[in-house]
């Protein structure tokens, strides 16, 4: 298990530093400085502003151009939302978005919950989801990267969002109290436990009677074994390490949850889709 959570921690905290990096590129090439300079920056991180980086102007300029681009998949990360919910995110926020769904279409939060997001990453969908609540709601996450946690915190004041608090500890022990929030999201992280048991038992455990889960994840068809998902990708790739619709339904029972559901949104390789999953804590 330890093994596991340290490629996860390496491969999250690279994607981190690569984000705020493409971040910066971004909000440098806007600015005046770099449109006086003619420094050839681009904000899509493409080869033709890593070619430009490396030229004496952009030097001179110094122009802060981003030369390790975080590689955009569409099955994943910040094209699964719609560009009105992002906008006016810091575009770090949108750099580190990793998920596989948008967790926040799934809950359906409202003015005043409190809400915990599971393995928040860079923080958007936290960012997200303090403005659905509101200024009388809260939203916390919960991430075990220090990276991902500083650029979470620089994210949320750029945002200038105050109804916000970020938490370093894993989604297997969270750093919250019983019966301390409405819902629990998570966005393509729970796949990415070596102890899925014990993640379902912590989010039952932080919502209150009544609570809510709602969460965008990678889930195999049932007749795929676990090699069978092994083979059609990495576990910090979210593909291996991901349950299949029976394991998460049974899972859920087992946590306590009820009213569960678990729905394909969109395939993501052969056997595995992007899916909402949905349950309920009794009240």
């Amino acid at each position: 298990m330890d093994d596991i959570r340290e490629q996860v921690r390496e491969r999250y905290a690279l994607a981190a530093v690569q984000a705020q990096a493409a971040g910066g590129a971004a909000a440098c090439c806007g600015t005046d400085t770099a449109a006086e300079s003619g420094a050839c920056c681009a904000t899509d991180a493409s080869a033709e502003a890593d070619a430009c980086c490396t030229t004496d102007v952009a030097a001179e300029a110094g122009a802060c151009c981003a030369t390790d681009a975080v590689v955009v998949d569409e099955r994943f990360g910040a094209a699964l939302y719609a560009a009105d919910q992002t906008l006016g995110l810091p575009p770090e926020a949108l750099a580190a978005s990793l998920g596989c769904g948008n967790p926040l279409m799934v809950a359906e939060l409202r003015e005043g919950e409190r809400v915990l997001d599971l393995g928040s990453g860079g923080g958007i969908d936290v960012l997200l989801s303090a403005r659905r609540v509101g200024p009388t709601g809260f939203a916390h996450g919960v991430d075990m990267t220090d990276e991902m946690l500083e650029l979470a915190r620089a994210n949320a004041a750029k945002a200038g969002a105050t109804n916000i608090a970020f938490h370093r500890g894993t989604i297997e022990d969270l750093p919250l109290p019983d019966a301390s929030v409405d819902v629990v999201i998570s966005n393509c992280v729970v796949n990415l436990s070596p102890d899925k048991p014990a993640v379902l038992a912590e989010a039952f455990r932080v919502l209150v009677p009544g609570g809510r889960l709602g969460i965008s994840d990678v889930v195999a068809e049932d007749h795929l074994t676990s090699d069978e998902r092994a083979e059609r990708g990495s576990y910090v790739g979210c593909i291996a390490g991901a349950l299949s619709r029976a394991e998460y339904l049974e899972g859920l029972a087992a946590a306590g949850f009820v009213d569960a559901d678990v729905t394909f949104t969109h395939r993501v390789a052969d056997g595995m889709h992007g899916a909402i999953v949905r349950a309920r804590k009794d009240a």
